[in-house]
C-alpha cells in the first residue's frame, strides 16, 4: 500500500496540496521530508506526537524524514494556536530546550535514515537588508493578513515579530529543498498556512515546476467532544521525569471505547488486519479492554522502550492484585506519583498511634476500628493488631511506607 493510501485509511490526512502528484512521488522514488518543531519548552507532549508518528510511518516505507528544531525560528514565537504573544525565551532557555528536544528525537527516530537540523544555522546568516530583499518583496501582506493563524490573531493584536513567523518558515522549507532535497513538509492543521507559504516561496524562487508538497494532520478530537491529549493533571509529556512511563501508560489504557480504534490508527504500527480484530473485540468483548491495553502496551514501547512498558505492566498488576510489596522503589515512585502522600519520621511507632498522626485515620477509635475490622493494609499485608508497630525501614529501603485503607484510598507516606 502507498504510504498517502495508508495515512487515508488511518484518517490521518486533513489536508494536501496535491494528492494525487504526492501519491505518485512517493510511489516512484524514497523522498525525504520534515516537520519542525520549536523549543519552547524542554518536552513534548502526546498532542506533539500526532505528525511525528505521520514521520515515523514515512521513515518505516523508507523515505527519509528531517527534523527541524527551531533555534531561529523557536527565538521568534509561532502565533499559531494562541491568544496572545508568546514570551520570548532566553539564550541558555532556547539551547537547553534544544537539546532535550533533540534526544527525544533521536530515541524515537534512531540514527539511521534520519536528520535533525536547526534553522538557526542559516536563518542567523541573514541580515535585516537581505531578509527584506530577498524574502520580503516576495510576500504579499494582503495574502499574509488572510492567513487563518494570522488572521485570528488581528483582533487581539500581533506583534510584526510574530507576523514575520510564516515567512521563517517558509524560508526553512527552501533551505531544506535546497540543501537537504526536502520535497514534503508535514504539520498540524494549524500550519497550513505557514505551510503553503514555503511551497509558494520555493516556486517564486526556483521554478513553478519545483515539485514540493504540504501536507497536514486532522485536529485530534475525542469522542465527547474535548480536545485529545489534556487531562486533569495537565499534559502528558513524553519526558519521563515529566510523565512516568507507568502514568503514560495508564493514559492510554484508559481510553474510552469510542476513541480507542481511530488512536490505534494514529498512534500505533499496527496492520489493518490486526487493528481490524481489535475492533472487533471493543463490540464483542469491551469488558476486556484488549484494544486499551495493545493500544498503552505499543505507544509506550514506541516512546518509552520495552523495559518501561513491562515495568508499567507489572505495576499496573500489582496494584489490582493489591500485592505493592513486590514493587520496587522505582516503581512505587510511579504508581503513587499522584497518590495522597504524608511525610512520616524513620522512628517505629504503634499503628494507631501513627495513622492518627498522619491523619490518614481521624481518630484513634476509628483506627482501631478499621484495624479491627482489616480495613488496614500497610505495605500490601492486612493489619488487623492494635498492637502492631509499623517500621518505615521494614520495605523499600526504608524510603515509603504504603497505606491503604479500604479498597482503594492509598496514601503514600515518604520517610524523612
Amino acid at each position: 500500500m502507498n504510504i498517502v493510501d495508508e495515512l487515508k485509511w488511518r484518517g490521518a490526512l486533513n489536508q494536501v496540496t496535491d494528492e494525487a502528484g504526492l501519491k505518485k512521488l512517493t510511489s516512484e522514488k524514497k523522498i525525504s521530508l520534515y516537520c519542525g518543531t520549536d523549543p519552547t519548552g524542554d518536552s513534548l507532549h502526546i498532542g506533539h506526537l500526532i505528525p511525528f508518528m505521520m514521520l515515523k510511518r514515512f521513515q518505516l516505507a523508507g523515505h527519509h524524514p528531517v527534523i527541524i528544531i527551531g533555534g531561529g525560528t523557536g527565538a521568534i514565537g509561532d502565533p499559531s494556536g494562541r491568544k496572545t504573544e508568546r514570551t520570548l525565551q532566553t539564550e541558555s532557555q532556547l539551547e537547553h530546550n534544544k537539546q532535550a528536544l533533540t534526544a527525544q528525537m533521536v530515541k524515537l527516530f534512531g540514527t539511521e535514515n534520519f536528520t535533525i537540523v536547526d534553522n538557526y544555522d542559516w536563518l542567523s546568516q541573514f541580515s535585516m537588508i537581505d531578509f527584506l530583499r530577498d524574502f520580503g518583496k516576495l510576500f504579499n501582506i494582503n495574502t499574509m493578513l488572510n492567513k487563518e493563524v494570522v488572521a485570528s490573531r488581528l483582533a487581539s493584536g500581533i506583534s510584526f515579530t510574530e507576523f514575520t513567523y510564516q515567512i521563517l518558515q517558509a524560508v526553512d522549507f527552501l533551505h531544506l529543498y535546497k540543501h537537504n532535497d526536502v520535497q514534503l513538509q508535514i504539520g498540524g492543521s494549524d500550519q497550513w498556512g505557514n505551510i503553503t507559504s514555503g511551497i509558494d516561496l520555493i516556486h517564486k524562487t526556483e521554478g513553478a515546476d519545483a515539485e514540493v508538497y504540504g501536507l497536514t494532520i486532522p485536529l485530534m478530537l475525542k469522542a465527547d467532544g474535548t480536545k485529545f491529549g489534556k487531562t486533569a493533571g495537565g499534559a502528558v509529556w513524553l519526558d519521563e521525569k515529566k510523565t512516568s512511563p507507568y502514568e503514560f501508560y495508564q493514559f492510554w489504557l484508559n481510553q474510552d471505547d469510542r476513541d480507542v480504534i481511530k488512536y490505534l490508527k494514529y498512534f500505533t504500527f499496527l496492520n489493518q488486519d490486526e487493528i481490524n480484530a481489535l475492533a472487533e473485540k471493543v463490540k464483542t468483548e469491551p469488558w476486556k479492554r484488549e484494544a486499551q491495553k495493545r493500544l498503552a502496551a505499543e505507544v509506550t514501547t514506541f516512546v518509552h522502550g520495552e523495559a518501561a512498558t513491562e515495568q508499567a505492566i507489572k505495576i499496573s498488576q500489582l496494584l489490582f492484585s493489591g500485592n505493592v510489596q513486590d514493587l520496587s522503589v522505582d516503581e512505587v515512585e510511579q504508581a503513587f506519583a499522584g497518590t495522597p502522600s504524608v511525610a512520616v519520621s524513620a522512628e517505629p511507632k504503634n499503628i494507631i498511634d501513627w495513622l492518627v498522626d498522619t491523619k490518614i485515620e481521624p481518630s484513634k477509635r476509628q483506627a482501631r476500628e478499621d484495624v479491627k475490622n482489616g480495613a488496614i493494609r500497610v505495605n500490601g499485608e492486612k493489619v488487623t493488631d492494635e498492637a502492631a508497630t509499623i517500621n518505615p525501614a521494614d520495605h523499600f529501603d526504608g524510603k515509603y511506607v504504603i497505606i491503604r485503607r479500604g479498597k482503594k484510598n492509598y496514601t503514600l507516606a515518604k520517610v524523612d
